[in-house]
């Protein structure tokens, strides 16, 4: 959420044109524990990655066709309960809910998901932030790759730092996507917060 200077649109969007990062191919759990089956040590690599999934194909939500179910975020800040959005109901409503954030504060954002049916490649959580709806931040996150599990996974950022000063201060609109090595959008939100002195 550093807002030092602000970025036109074309310097936000300019990261996903520069890459000539080729993802590698999908393949599923089975192709996966097949190829180089005679190599002792990368099998029990395999095997330690992937965990249940290679016995068992791992469905958290049956009537749920999405590889991965994005559940949450969450805003940590040292000596603070977590403020958290609910991202399973109307994403319409997050908007309103708007976080508070006390100037200059040490922040990090956690993000729970599930991975479920097959292992998903190079996960990515890219954040935008816009002020008056000038984009002023971008953040891009690679979260990785995860195995299907029956439990809830979780991604926490770096530390971030909160801006501050009077010009700071204010309301922020904030784009999420969460989305992968193939581009598959998991999950895009909006959001909101409003940078002020104090926590009140």
């Amino acid at each position: 959420m550093s807002t030092e200077k602000e970025m036109n649109p074309a310097e936000v969007e300019q990261e996903e044109h520069d890459s000539s990062y080729q993802p590698p191919p999908q393949k599923t759990i089975e192709e996966i524990m097949a190829a180089d089956a005679e190599d002792e040590s990368l099998r029990k690599y395999k095997e330690a990655l992937l965990g249940e999934a290679q016995a068992e194909k791992i469905i958290f939500d049956e009537s749920d066709q999405r590889k991965v179910i994005v559940k949450k975020l969450a805003l940590l800040v040292a000596d603070r309960d977590p403020m958290e959005l609910d991202l399973t109901g109307d994403l319409t409503k997050l908007k309103k809910n708007v976080f508070v954030i006390k100037e200059g504060i040490q922040y990090k954002i956690r993000i729970d998901f599930v991975v479920q049916r097959e292992i998903v490649h190079g996960l990515k959580y890219v954040q935008k932030t816009y002020r008056m709806g000038v984009p002023v931040d971008k953040m891009v996150q690679m979260v990785g790759s995860y195995p299907p599990k029956k439990e809830i996974q979780s991604y926490t950022t770096p530390f971030e730092e909160a801006p501050s000063g009077m010009m700071a201060r204010g309301t922020y609109s904030v784009t999420s996507l969460f989305t992968d090595d193939d581009k598959n959008e998991h999950l895009k939100w909006d959001w909101s917060f409003e940078i002020k002195k104090d926590w009140q």
